[in-house]
């Protein structure tokens, strides 16, 4: 029997290496923190964080990081069954440096390949990929193969159902050319129902950066919901019959490189409830200025009483 998850999430997982000192460079950090990393396991823990049934298609490799995470996705409440030990390729690990407000330099170890990009069909139970309340995929699962050709096979088989999410999440250090990128993500814009971006994501996606046309850009071809973030400016939402733009909530930032996966986290339990995109969007901004305050990402992920208590405050 199928256990059907509310939020079914497909792409990166791997070990964050964050240092504990700010303001310098690696070179003379002296120590870090080890915590669950990847775009799609951190949008997992933060929807766990609200209650929610959360699983994770992902891999992992056959060694002492990978049994890490697959312990960590436990212990935060996410469904690892979908995670595969990759016999070949070690776990990823990933580095950043801690330059608040707003500059914090990433250094991926994904070399020769991530095991994430070798999530094949075979690791999928496809009525699960048809009965999931939200599927979330995101850019990256598209650049390499098999990753590419088992996402087309996911989203061929949701058949555009409601909340099939695209997480437009342009790194181009997966990309072999910014066009090669844009070519995929065309590919898959009318299996999707929903798109998540940022301004530069959104020039990728359709080729707009003006935030109005690029959601518009979106919706021409066939999505219900287009999300773009506008940095300082806030997040502007189209429908087709509604425009909702909130602005920022104001923090004191200490690593801002989570804050992306809590707003998708937090969007996802919007959706859930039922929520006026209004409603959603500001409690998934401050969501995001939550964990923009912390240090880590994932264990850094609200619940919903400290969203309320901060909305309330505001």
């Amino acid at each position: 029997m199928t256990i059907s998850p509310d939020v079914l999430a497909i792409g990166r997982l791997g070990v964050d290496i964050y240092p504990l000192q700010d303001g310098v460079g690696l070179e003379e950090v002296e120590t870090f923190g080890k915590y669950l990393g990847g775009t799609a396991a951190n949008l997992s823990v933060a929807v766990a964080r609200y209650g929610h049934a959360p699983a994770l298609i992902s891999r992992v490799g056959d060694d002492p990081f990978g049994r890490y995470l697959l312990n960590e996705l436990a212990r935060l409440g996410v469904d690892n069954r979908f995670v595969a030990t990759d016999p070949d390729l070690k776990t990823p690990v990933t580095f950043c440096e801690i330059f608040p407000p707003d500059d914090f330099p990433l250094y991926f170890y994904r070399e020769p390949k991530a095991p994430d990009h070798n999530v094949d069909t075979a690791q999928l139970d496809l009525d699960a990929v048809e009965a999931a309340r939200i599927l979330w995929i995101t850019t990256t699962g598209l650049a390499e193969e098999p990753s590419r050709a088992t996402h087309h096979e996911i989203l061929g088989r949701r058949g555009r159902r409601e909340h099939t999410i695209l997480d437009l999440d342009y790194r181009p250090m997966f990309w072999e050319s910014r066009e090669a990128a844009s070519a995929e993500v065309g590919s898959v814009l009318e299996q999707v129902t929903v798109a998540v971006g940022n301004r530069e994501e959104c020039e990728v996606a359709v080729g707009e950066t003006e935030p109005s046309r690029a959601a518009d850009a979106l919706l021409e071809r066939g999505l219900e919901l287009a999300i773009v973030k506008q940095g300082p400016r806030g997040v502007l939402a189209k429908t087709r019959d509604e425009t909702v733009e909130v602005p920022v909530h104001a923090v004191d930032v200490i690593n801002g490189l989570g804050a992306g996966d809590a707003f998708g986290g937090a969007l996802c339990h919007g959706l859930l409830e039922g929520w006026g995109l209004e409603r959603a969007l500001r409690f998934a901004n401050v969501a995001g200025a939550l964990v923009a305050s912390r240090r880590e990402c994932s264990t850094a992920m609200p619940t919903a009483d400290e969203v309320e208590r901060l909305l309330q405050e505001a």
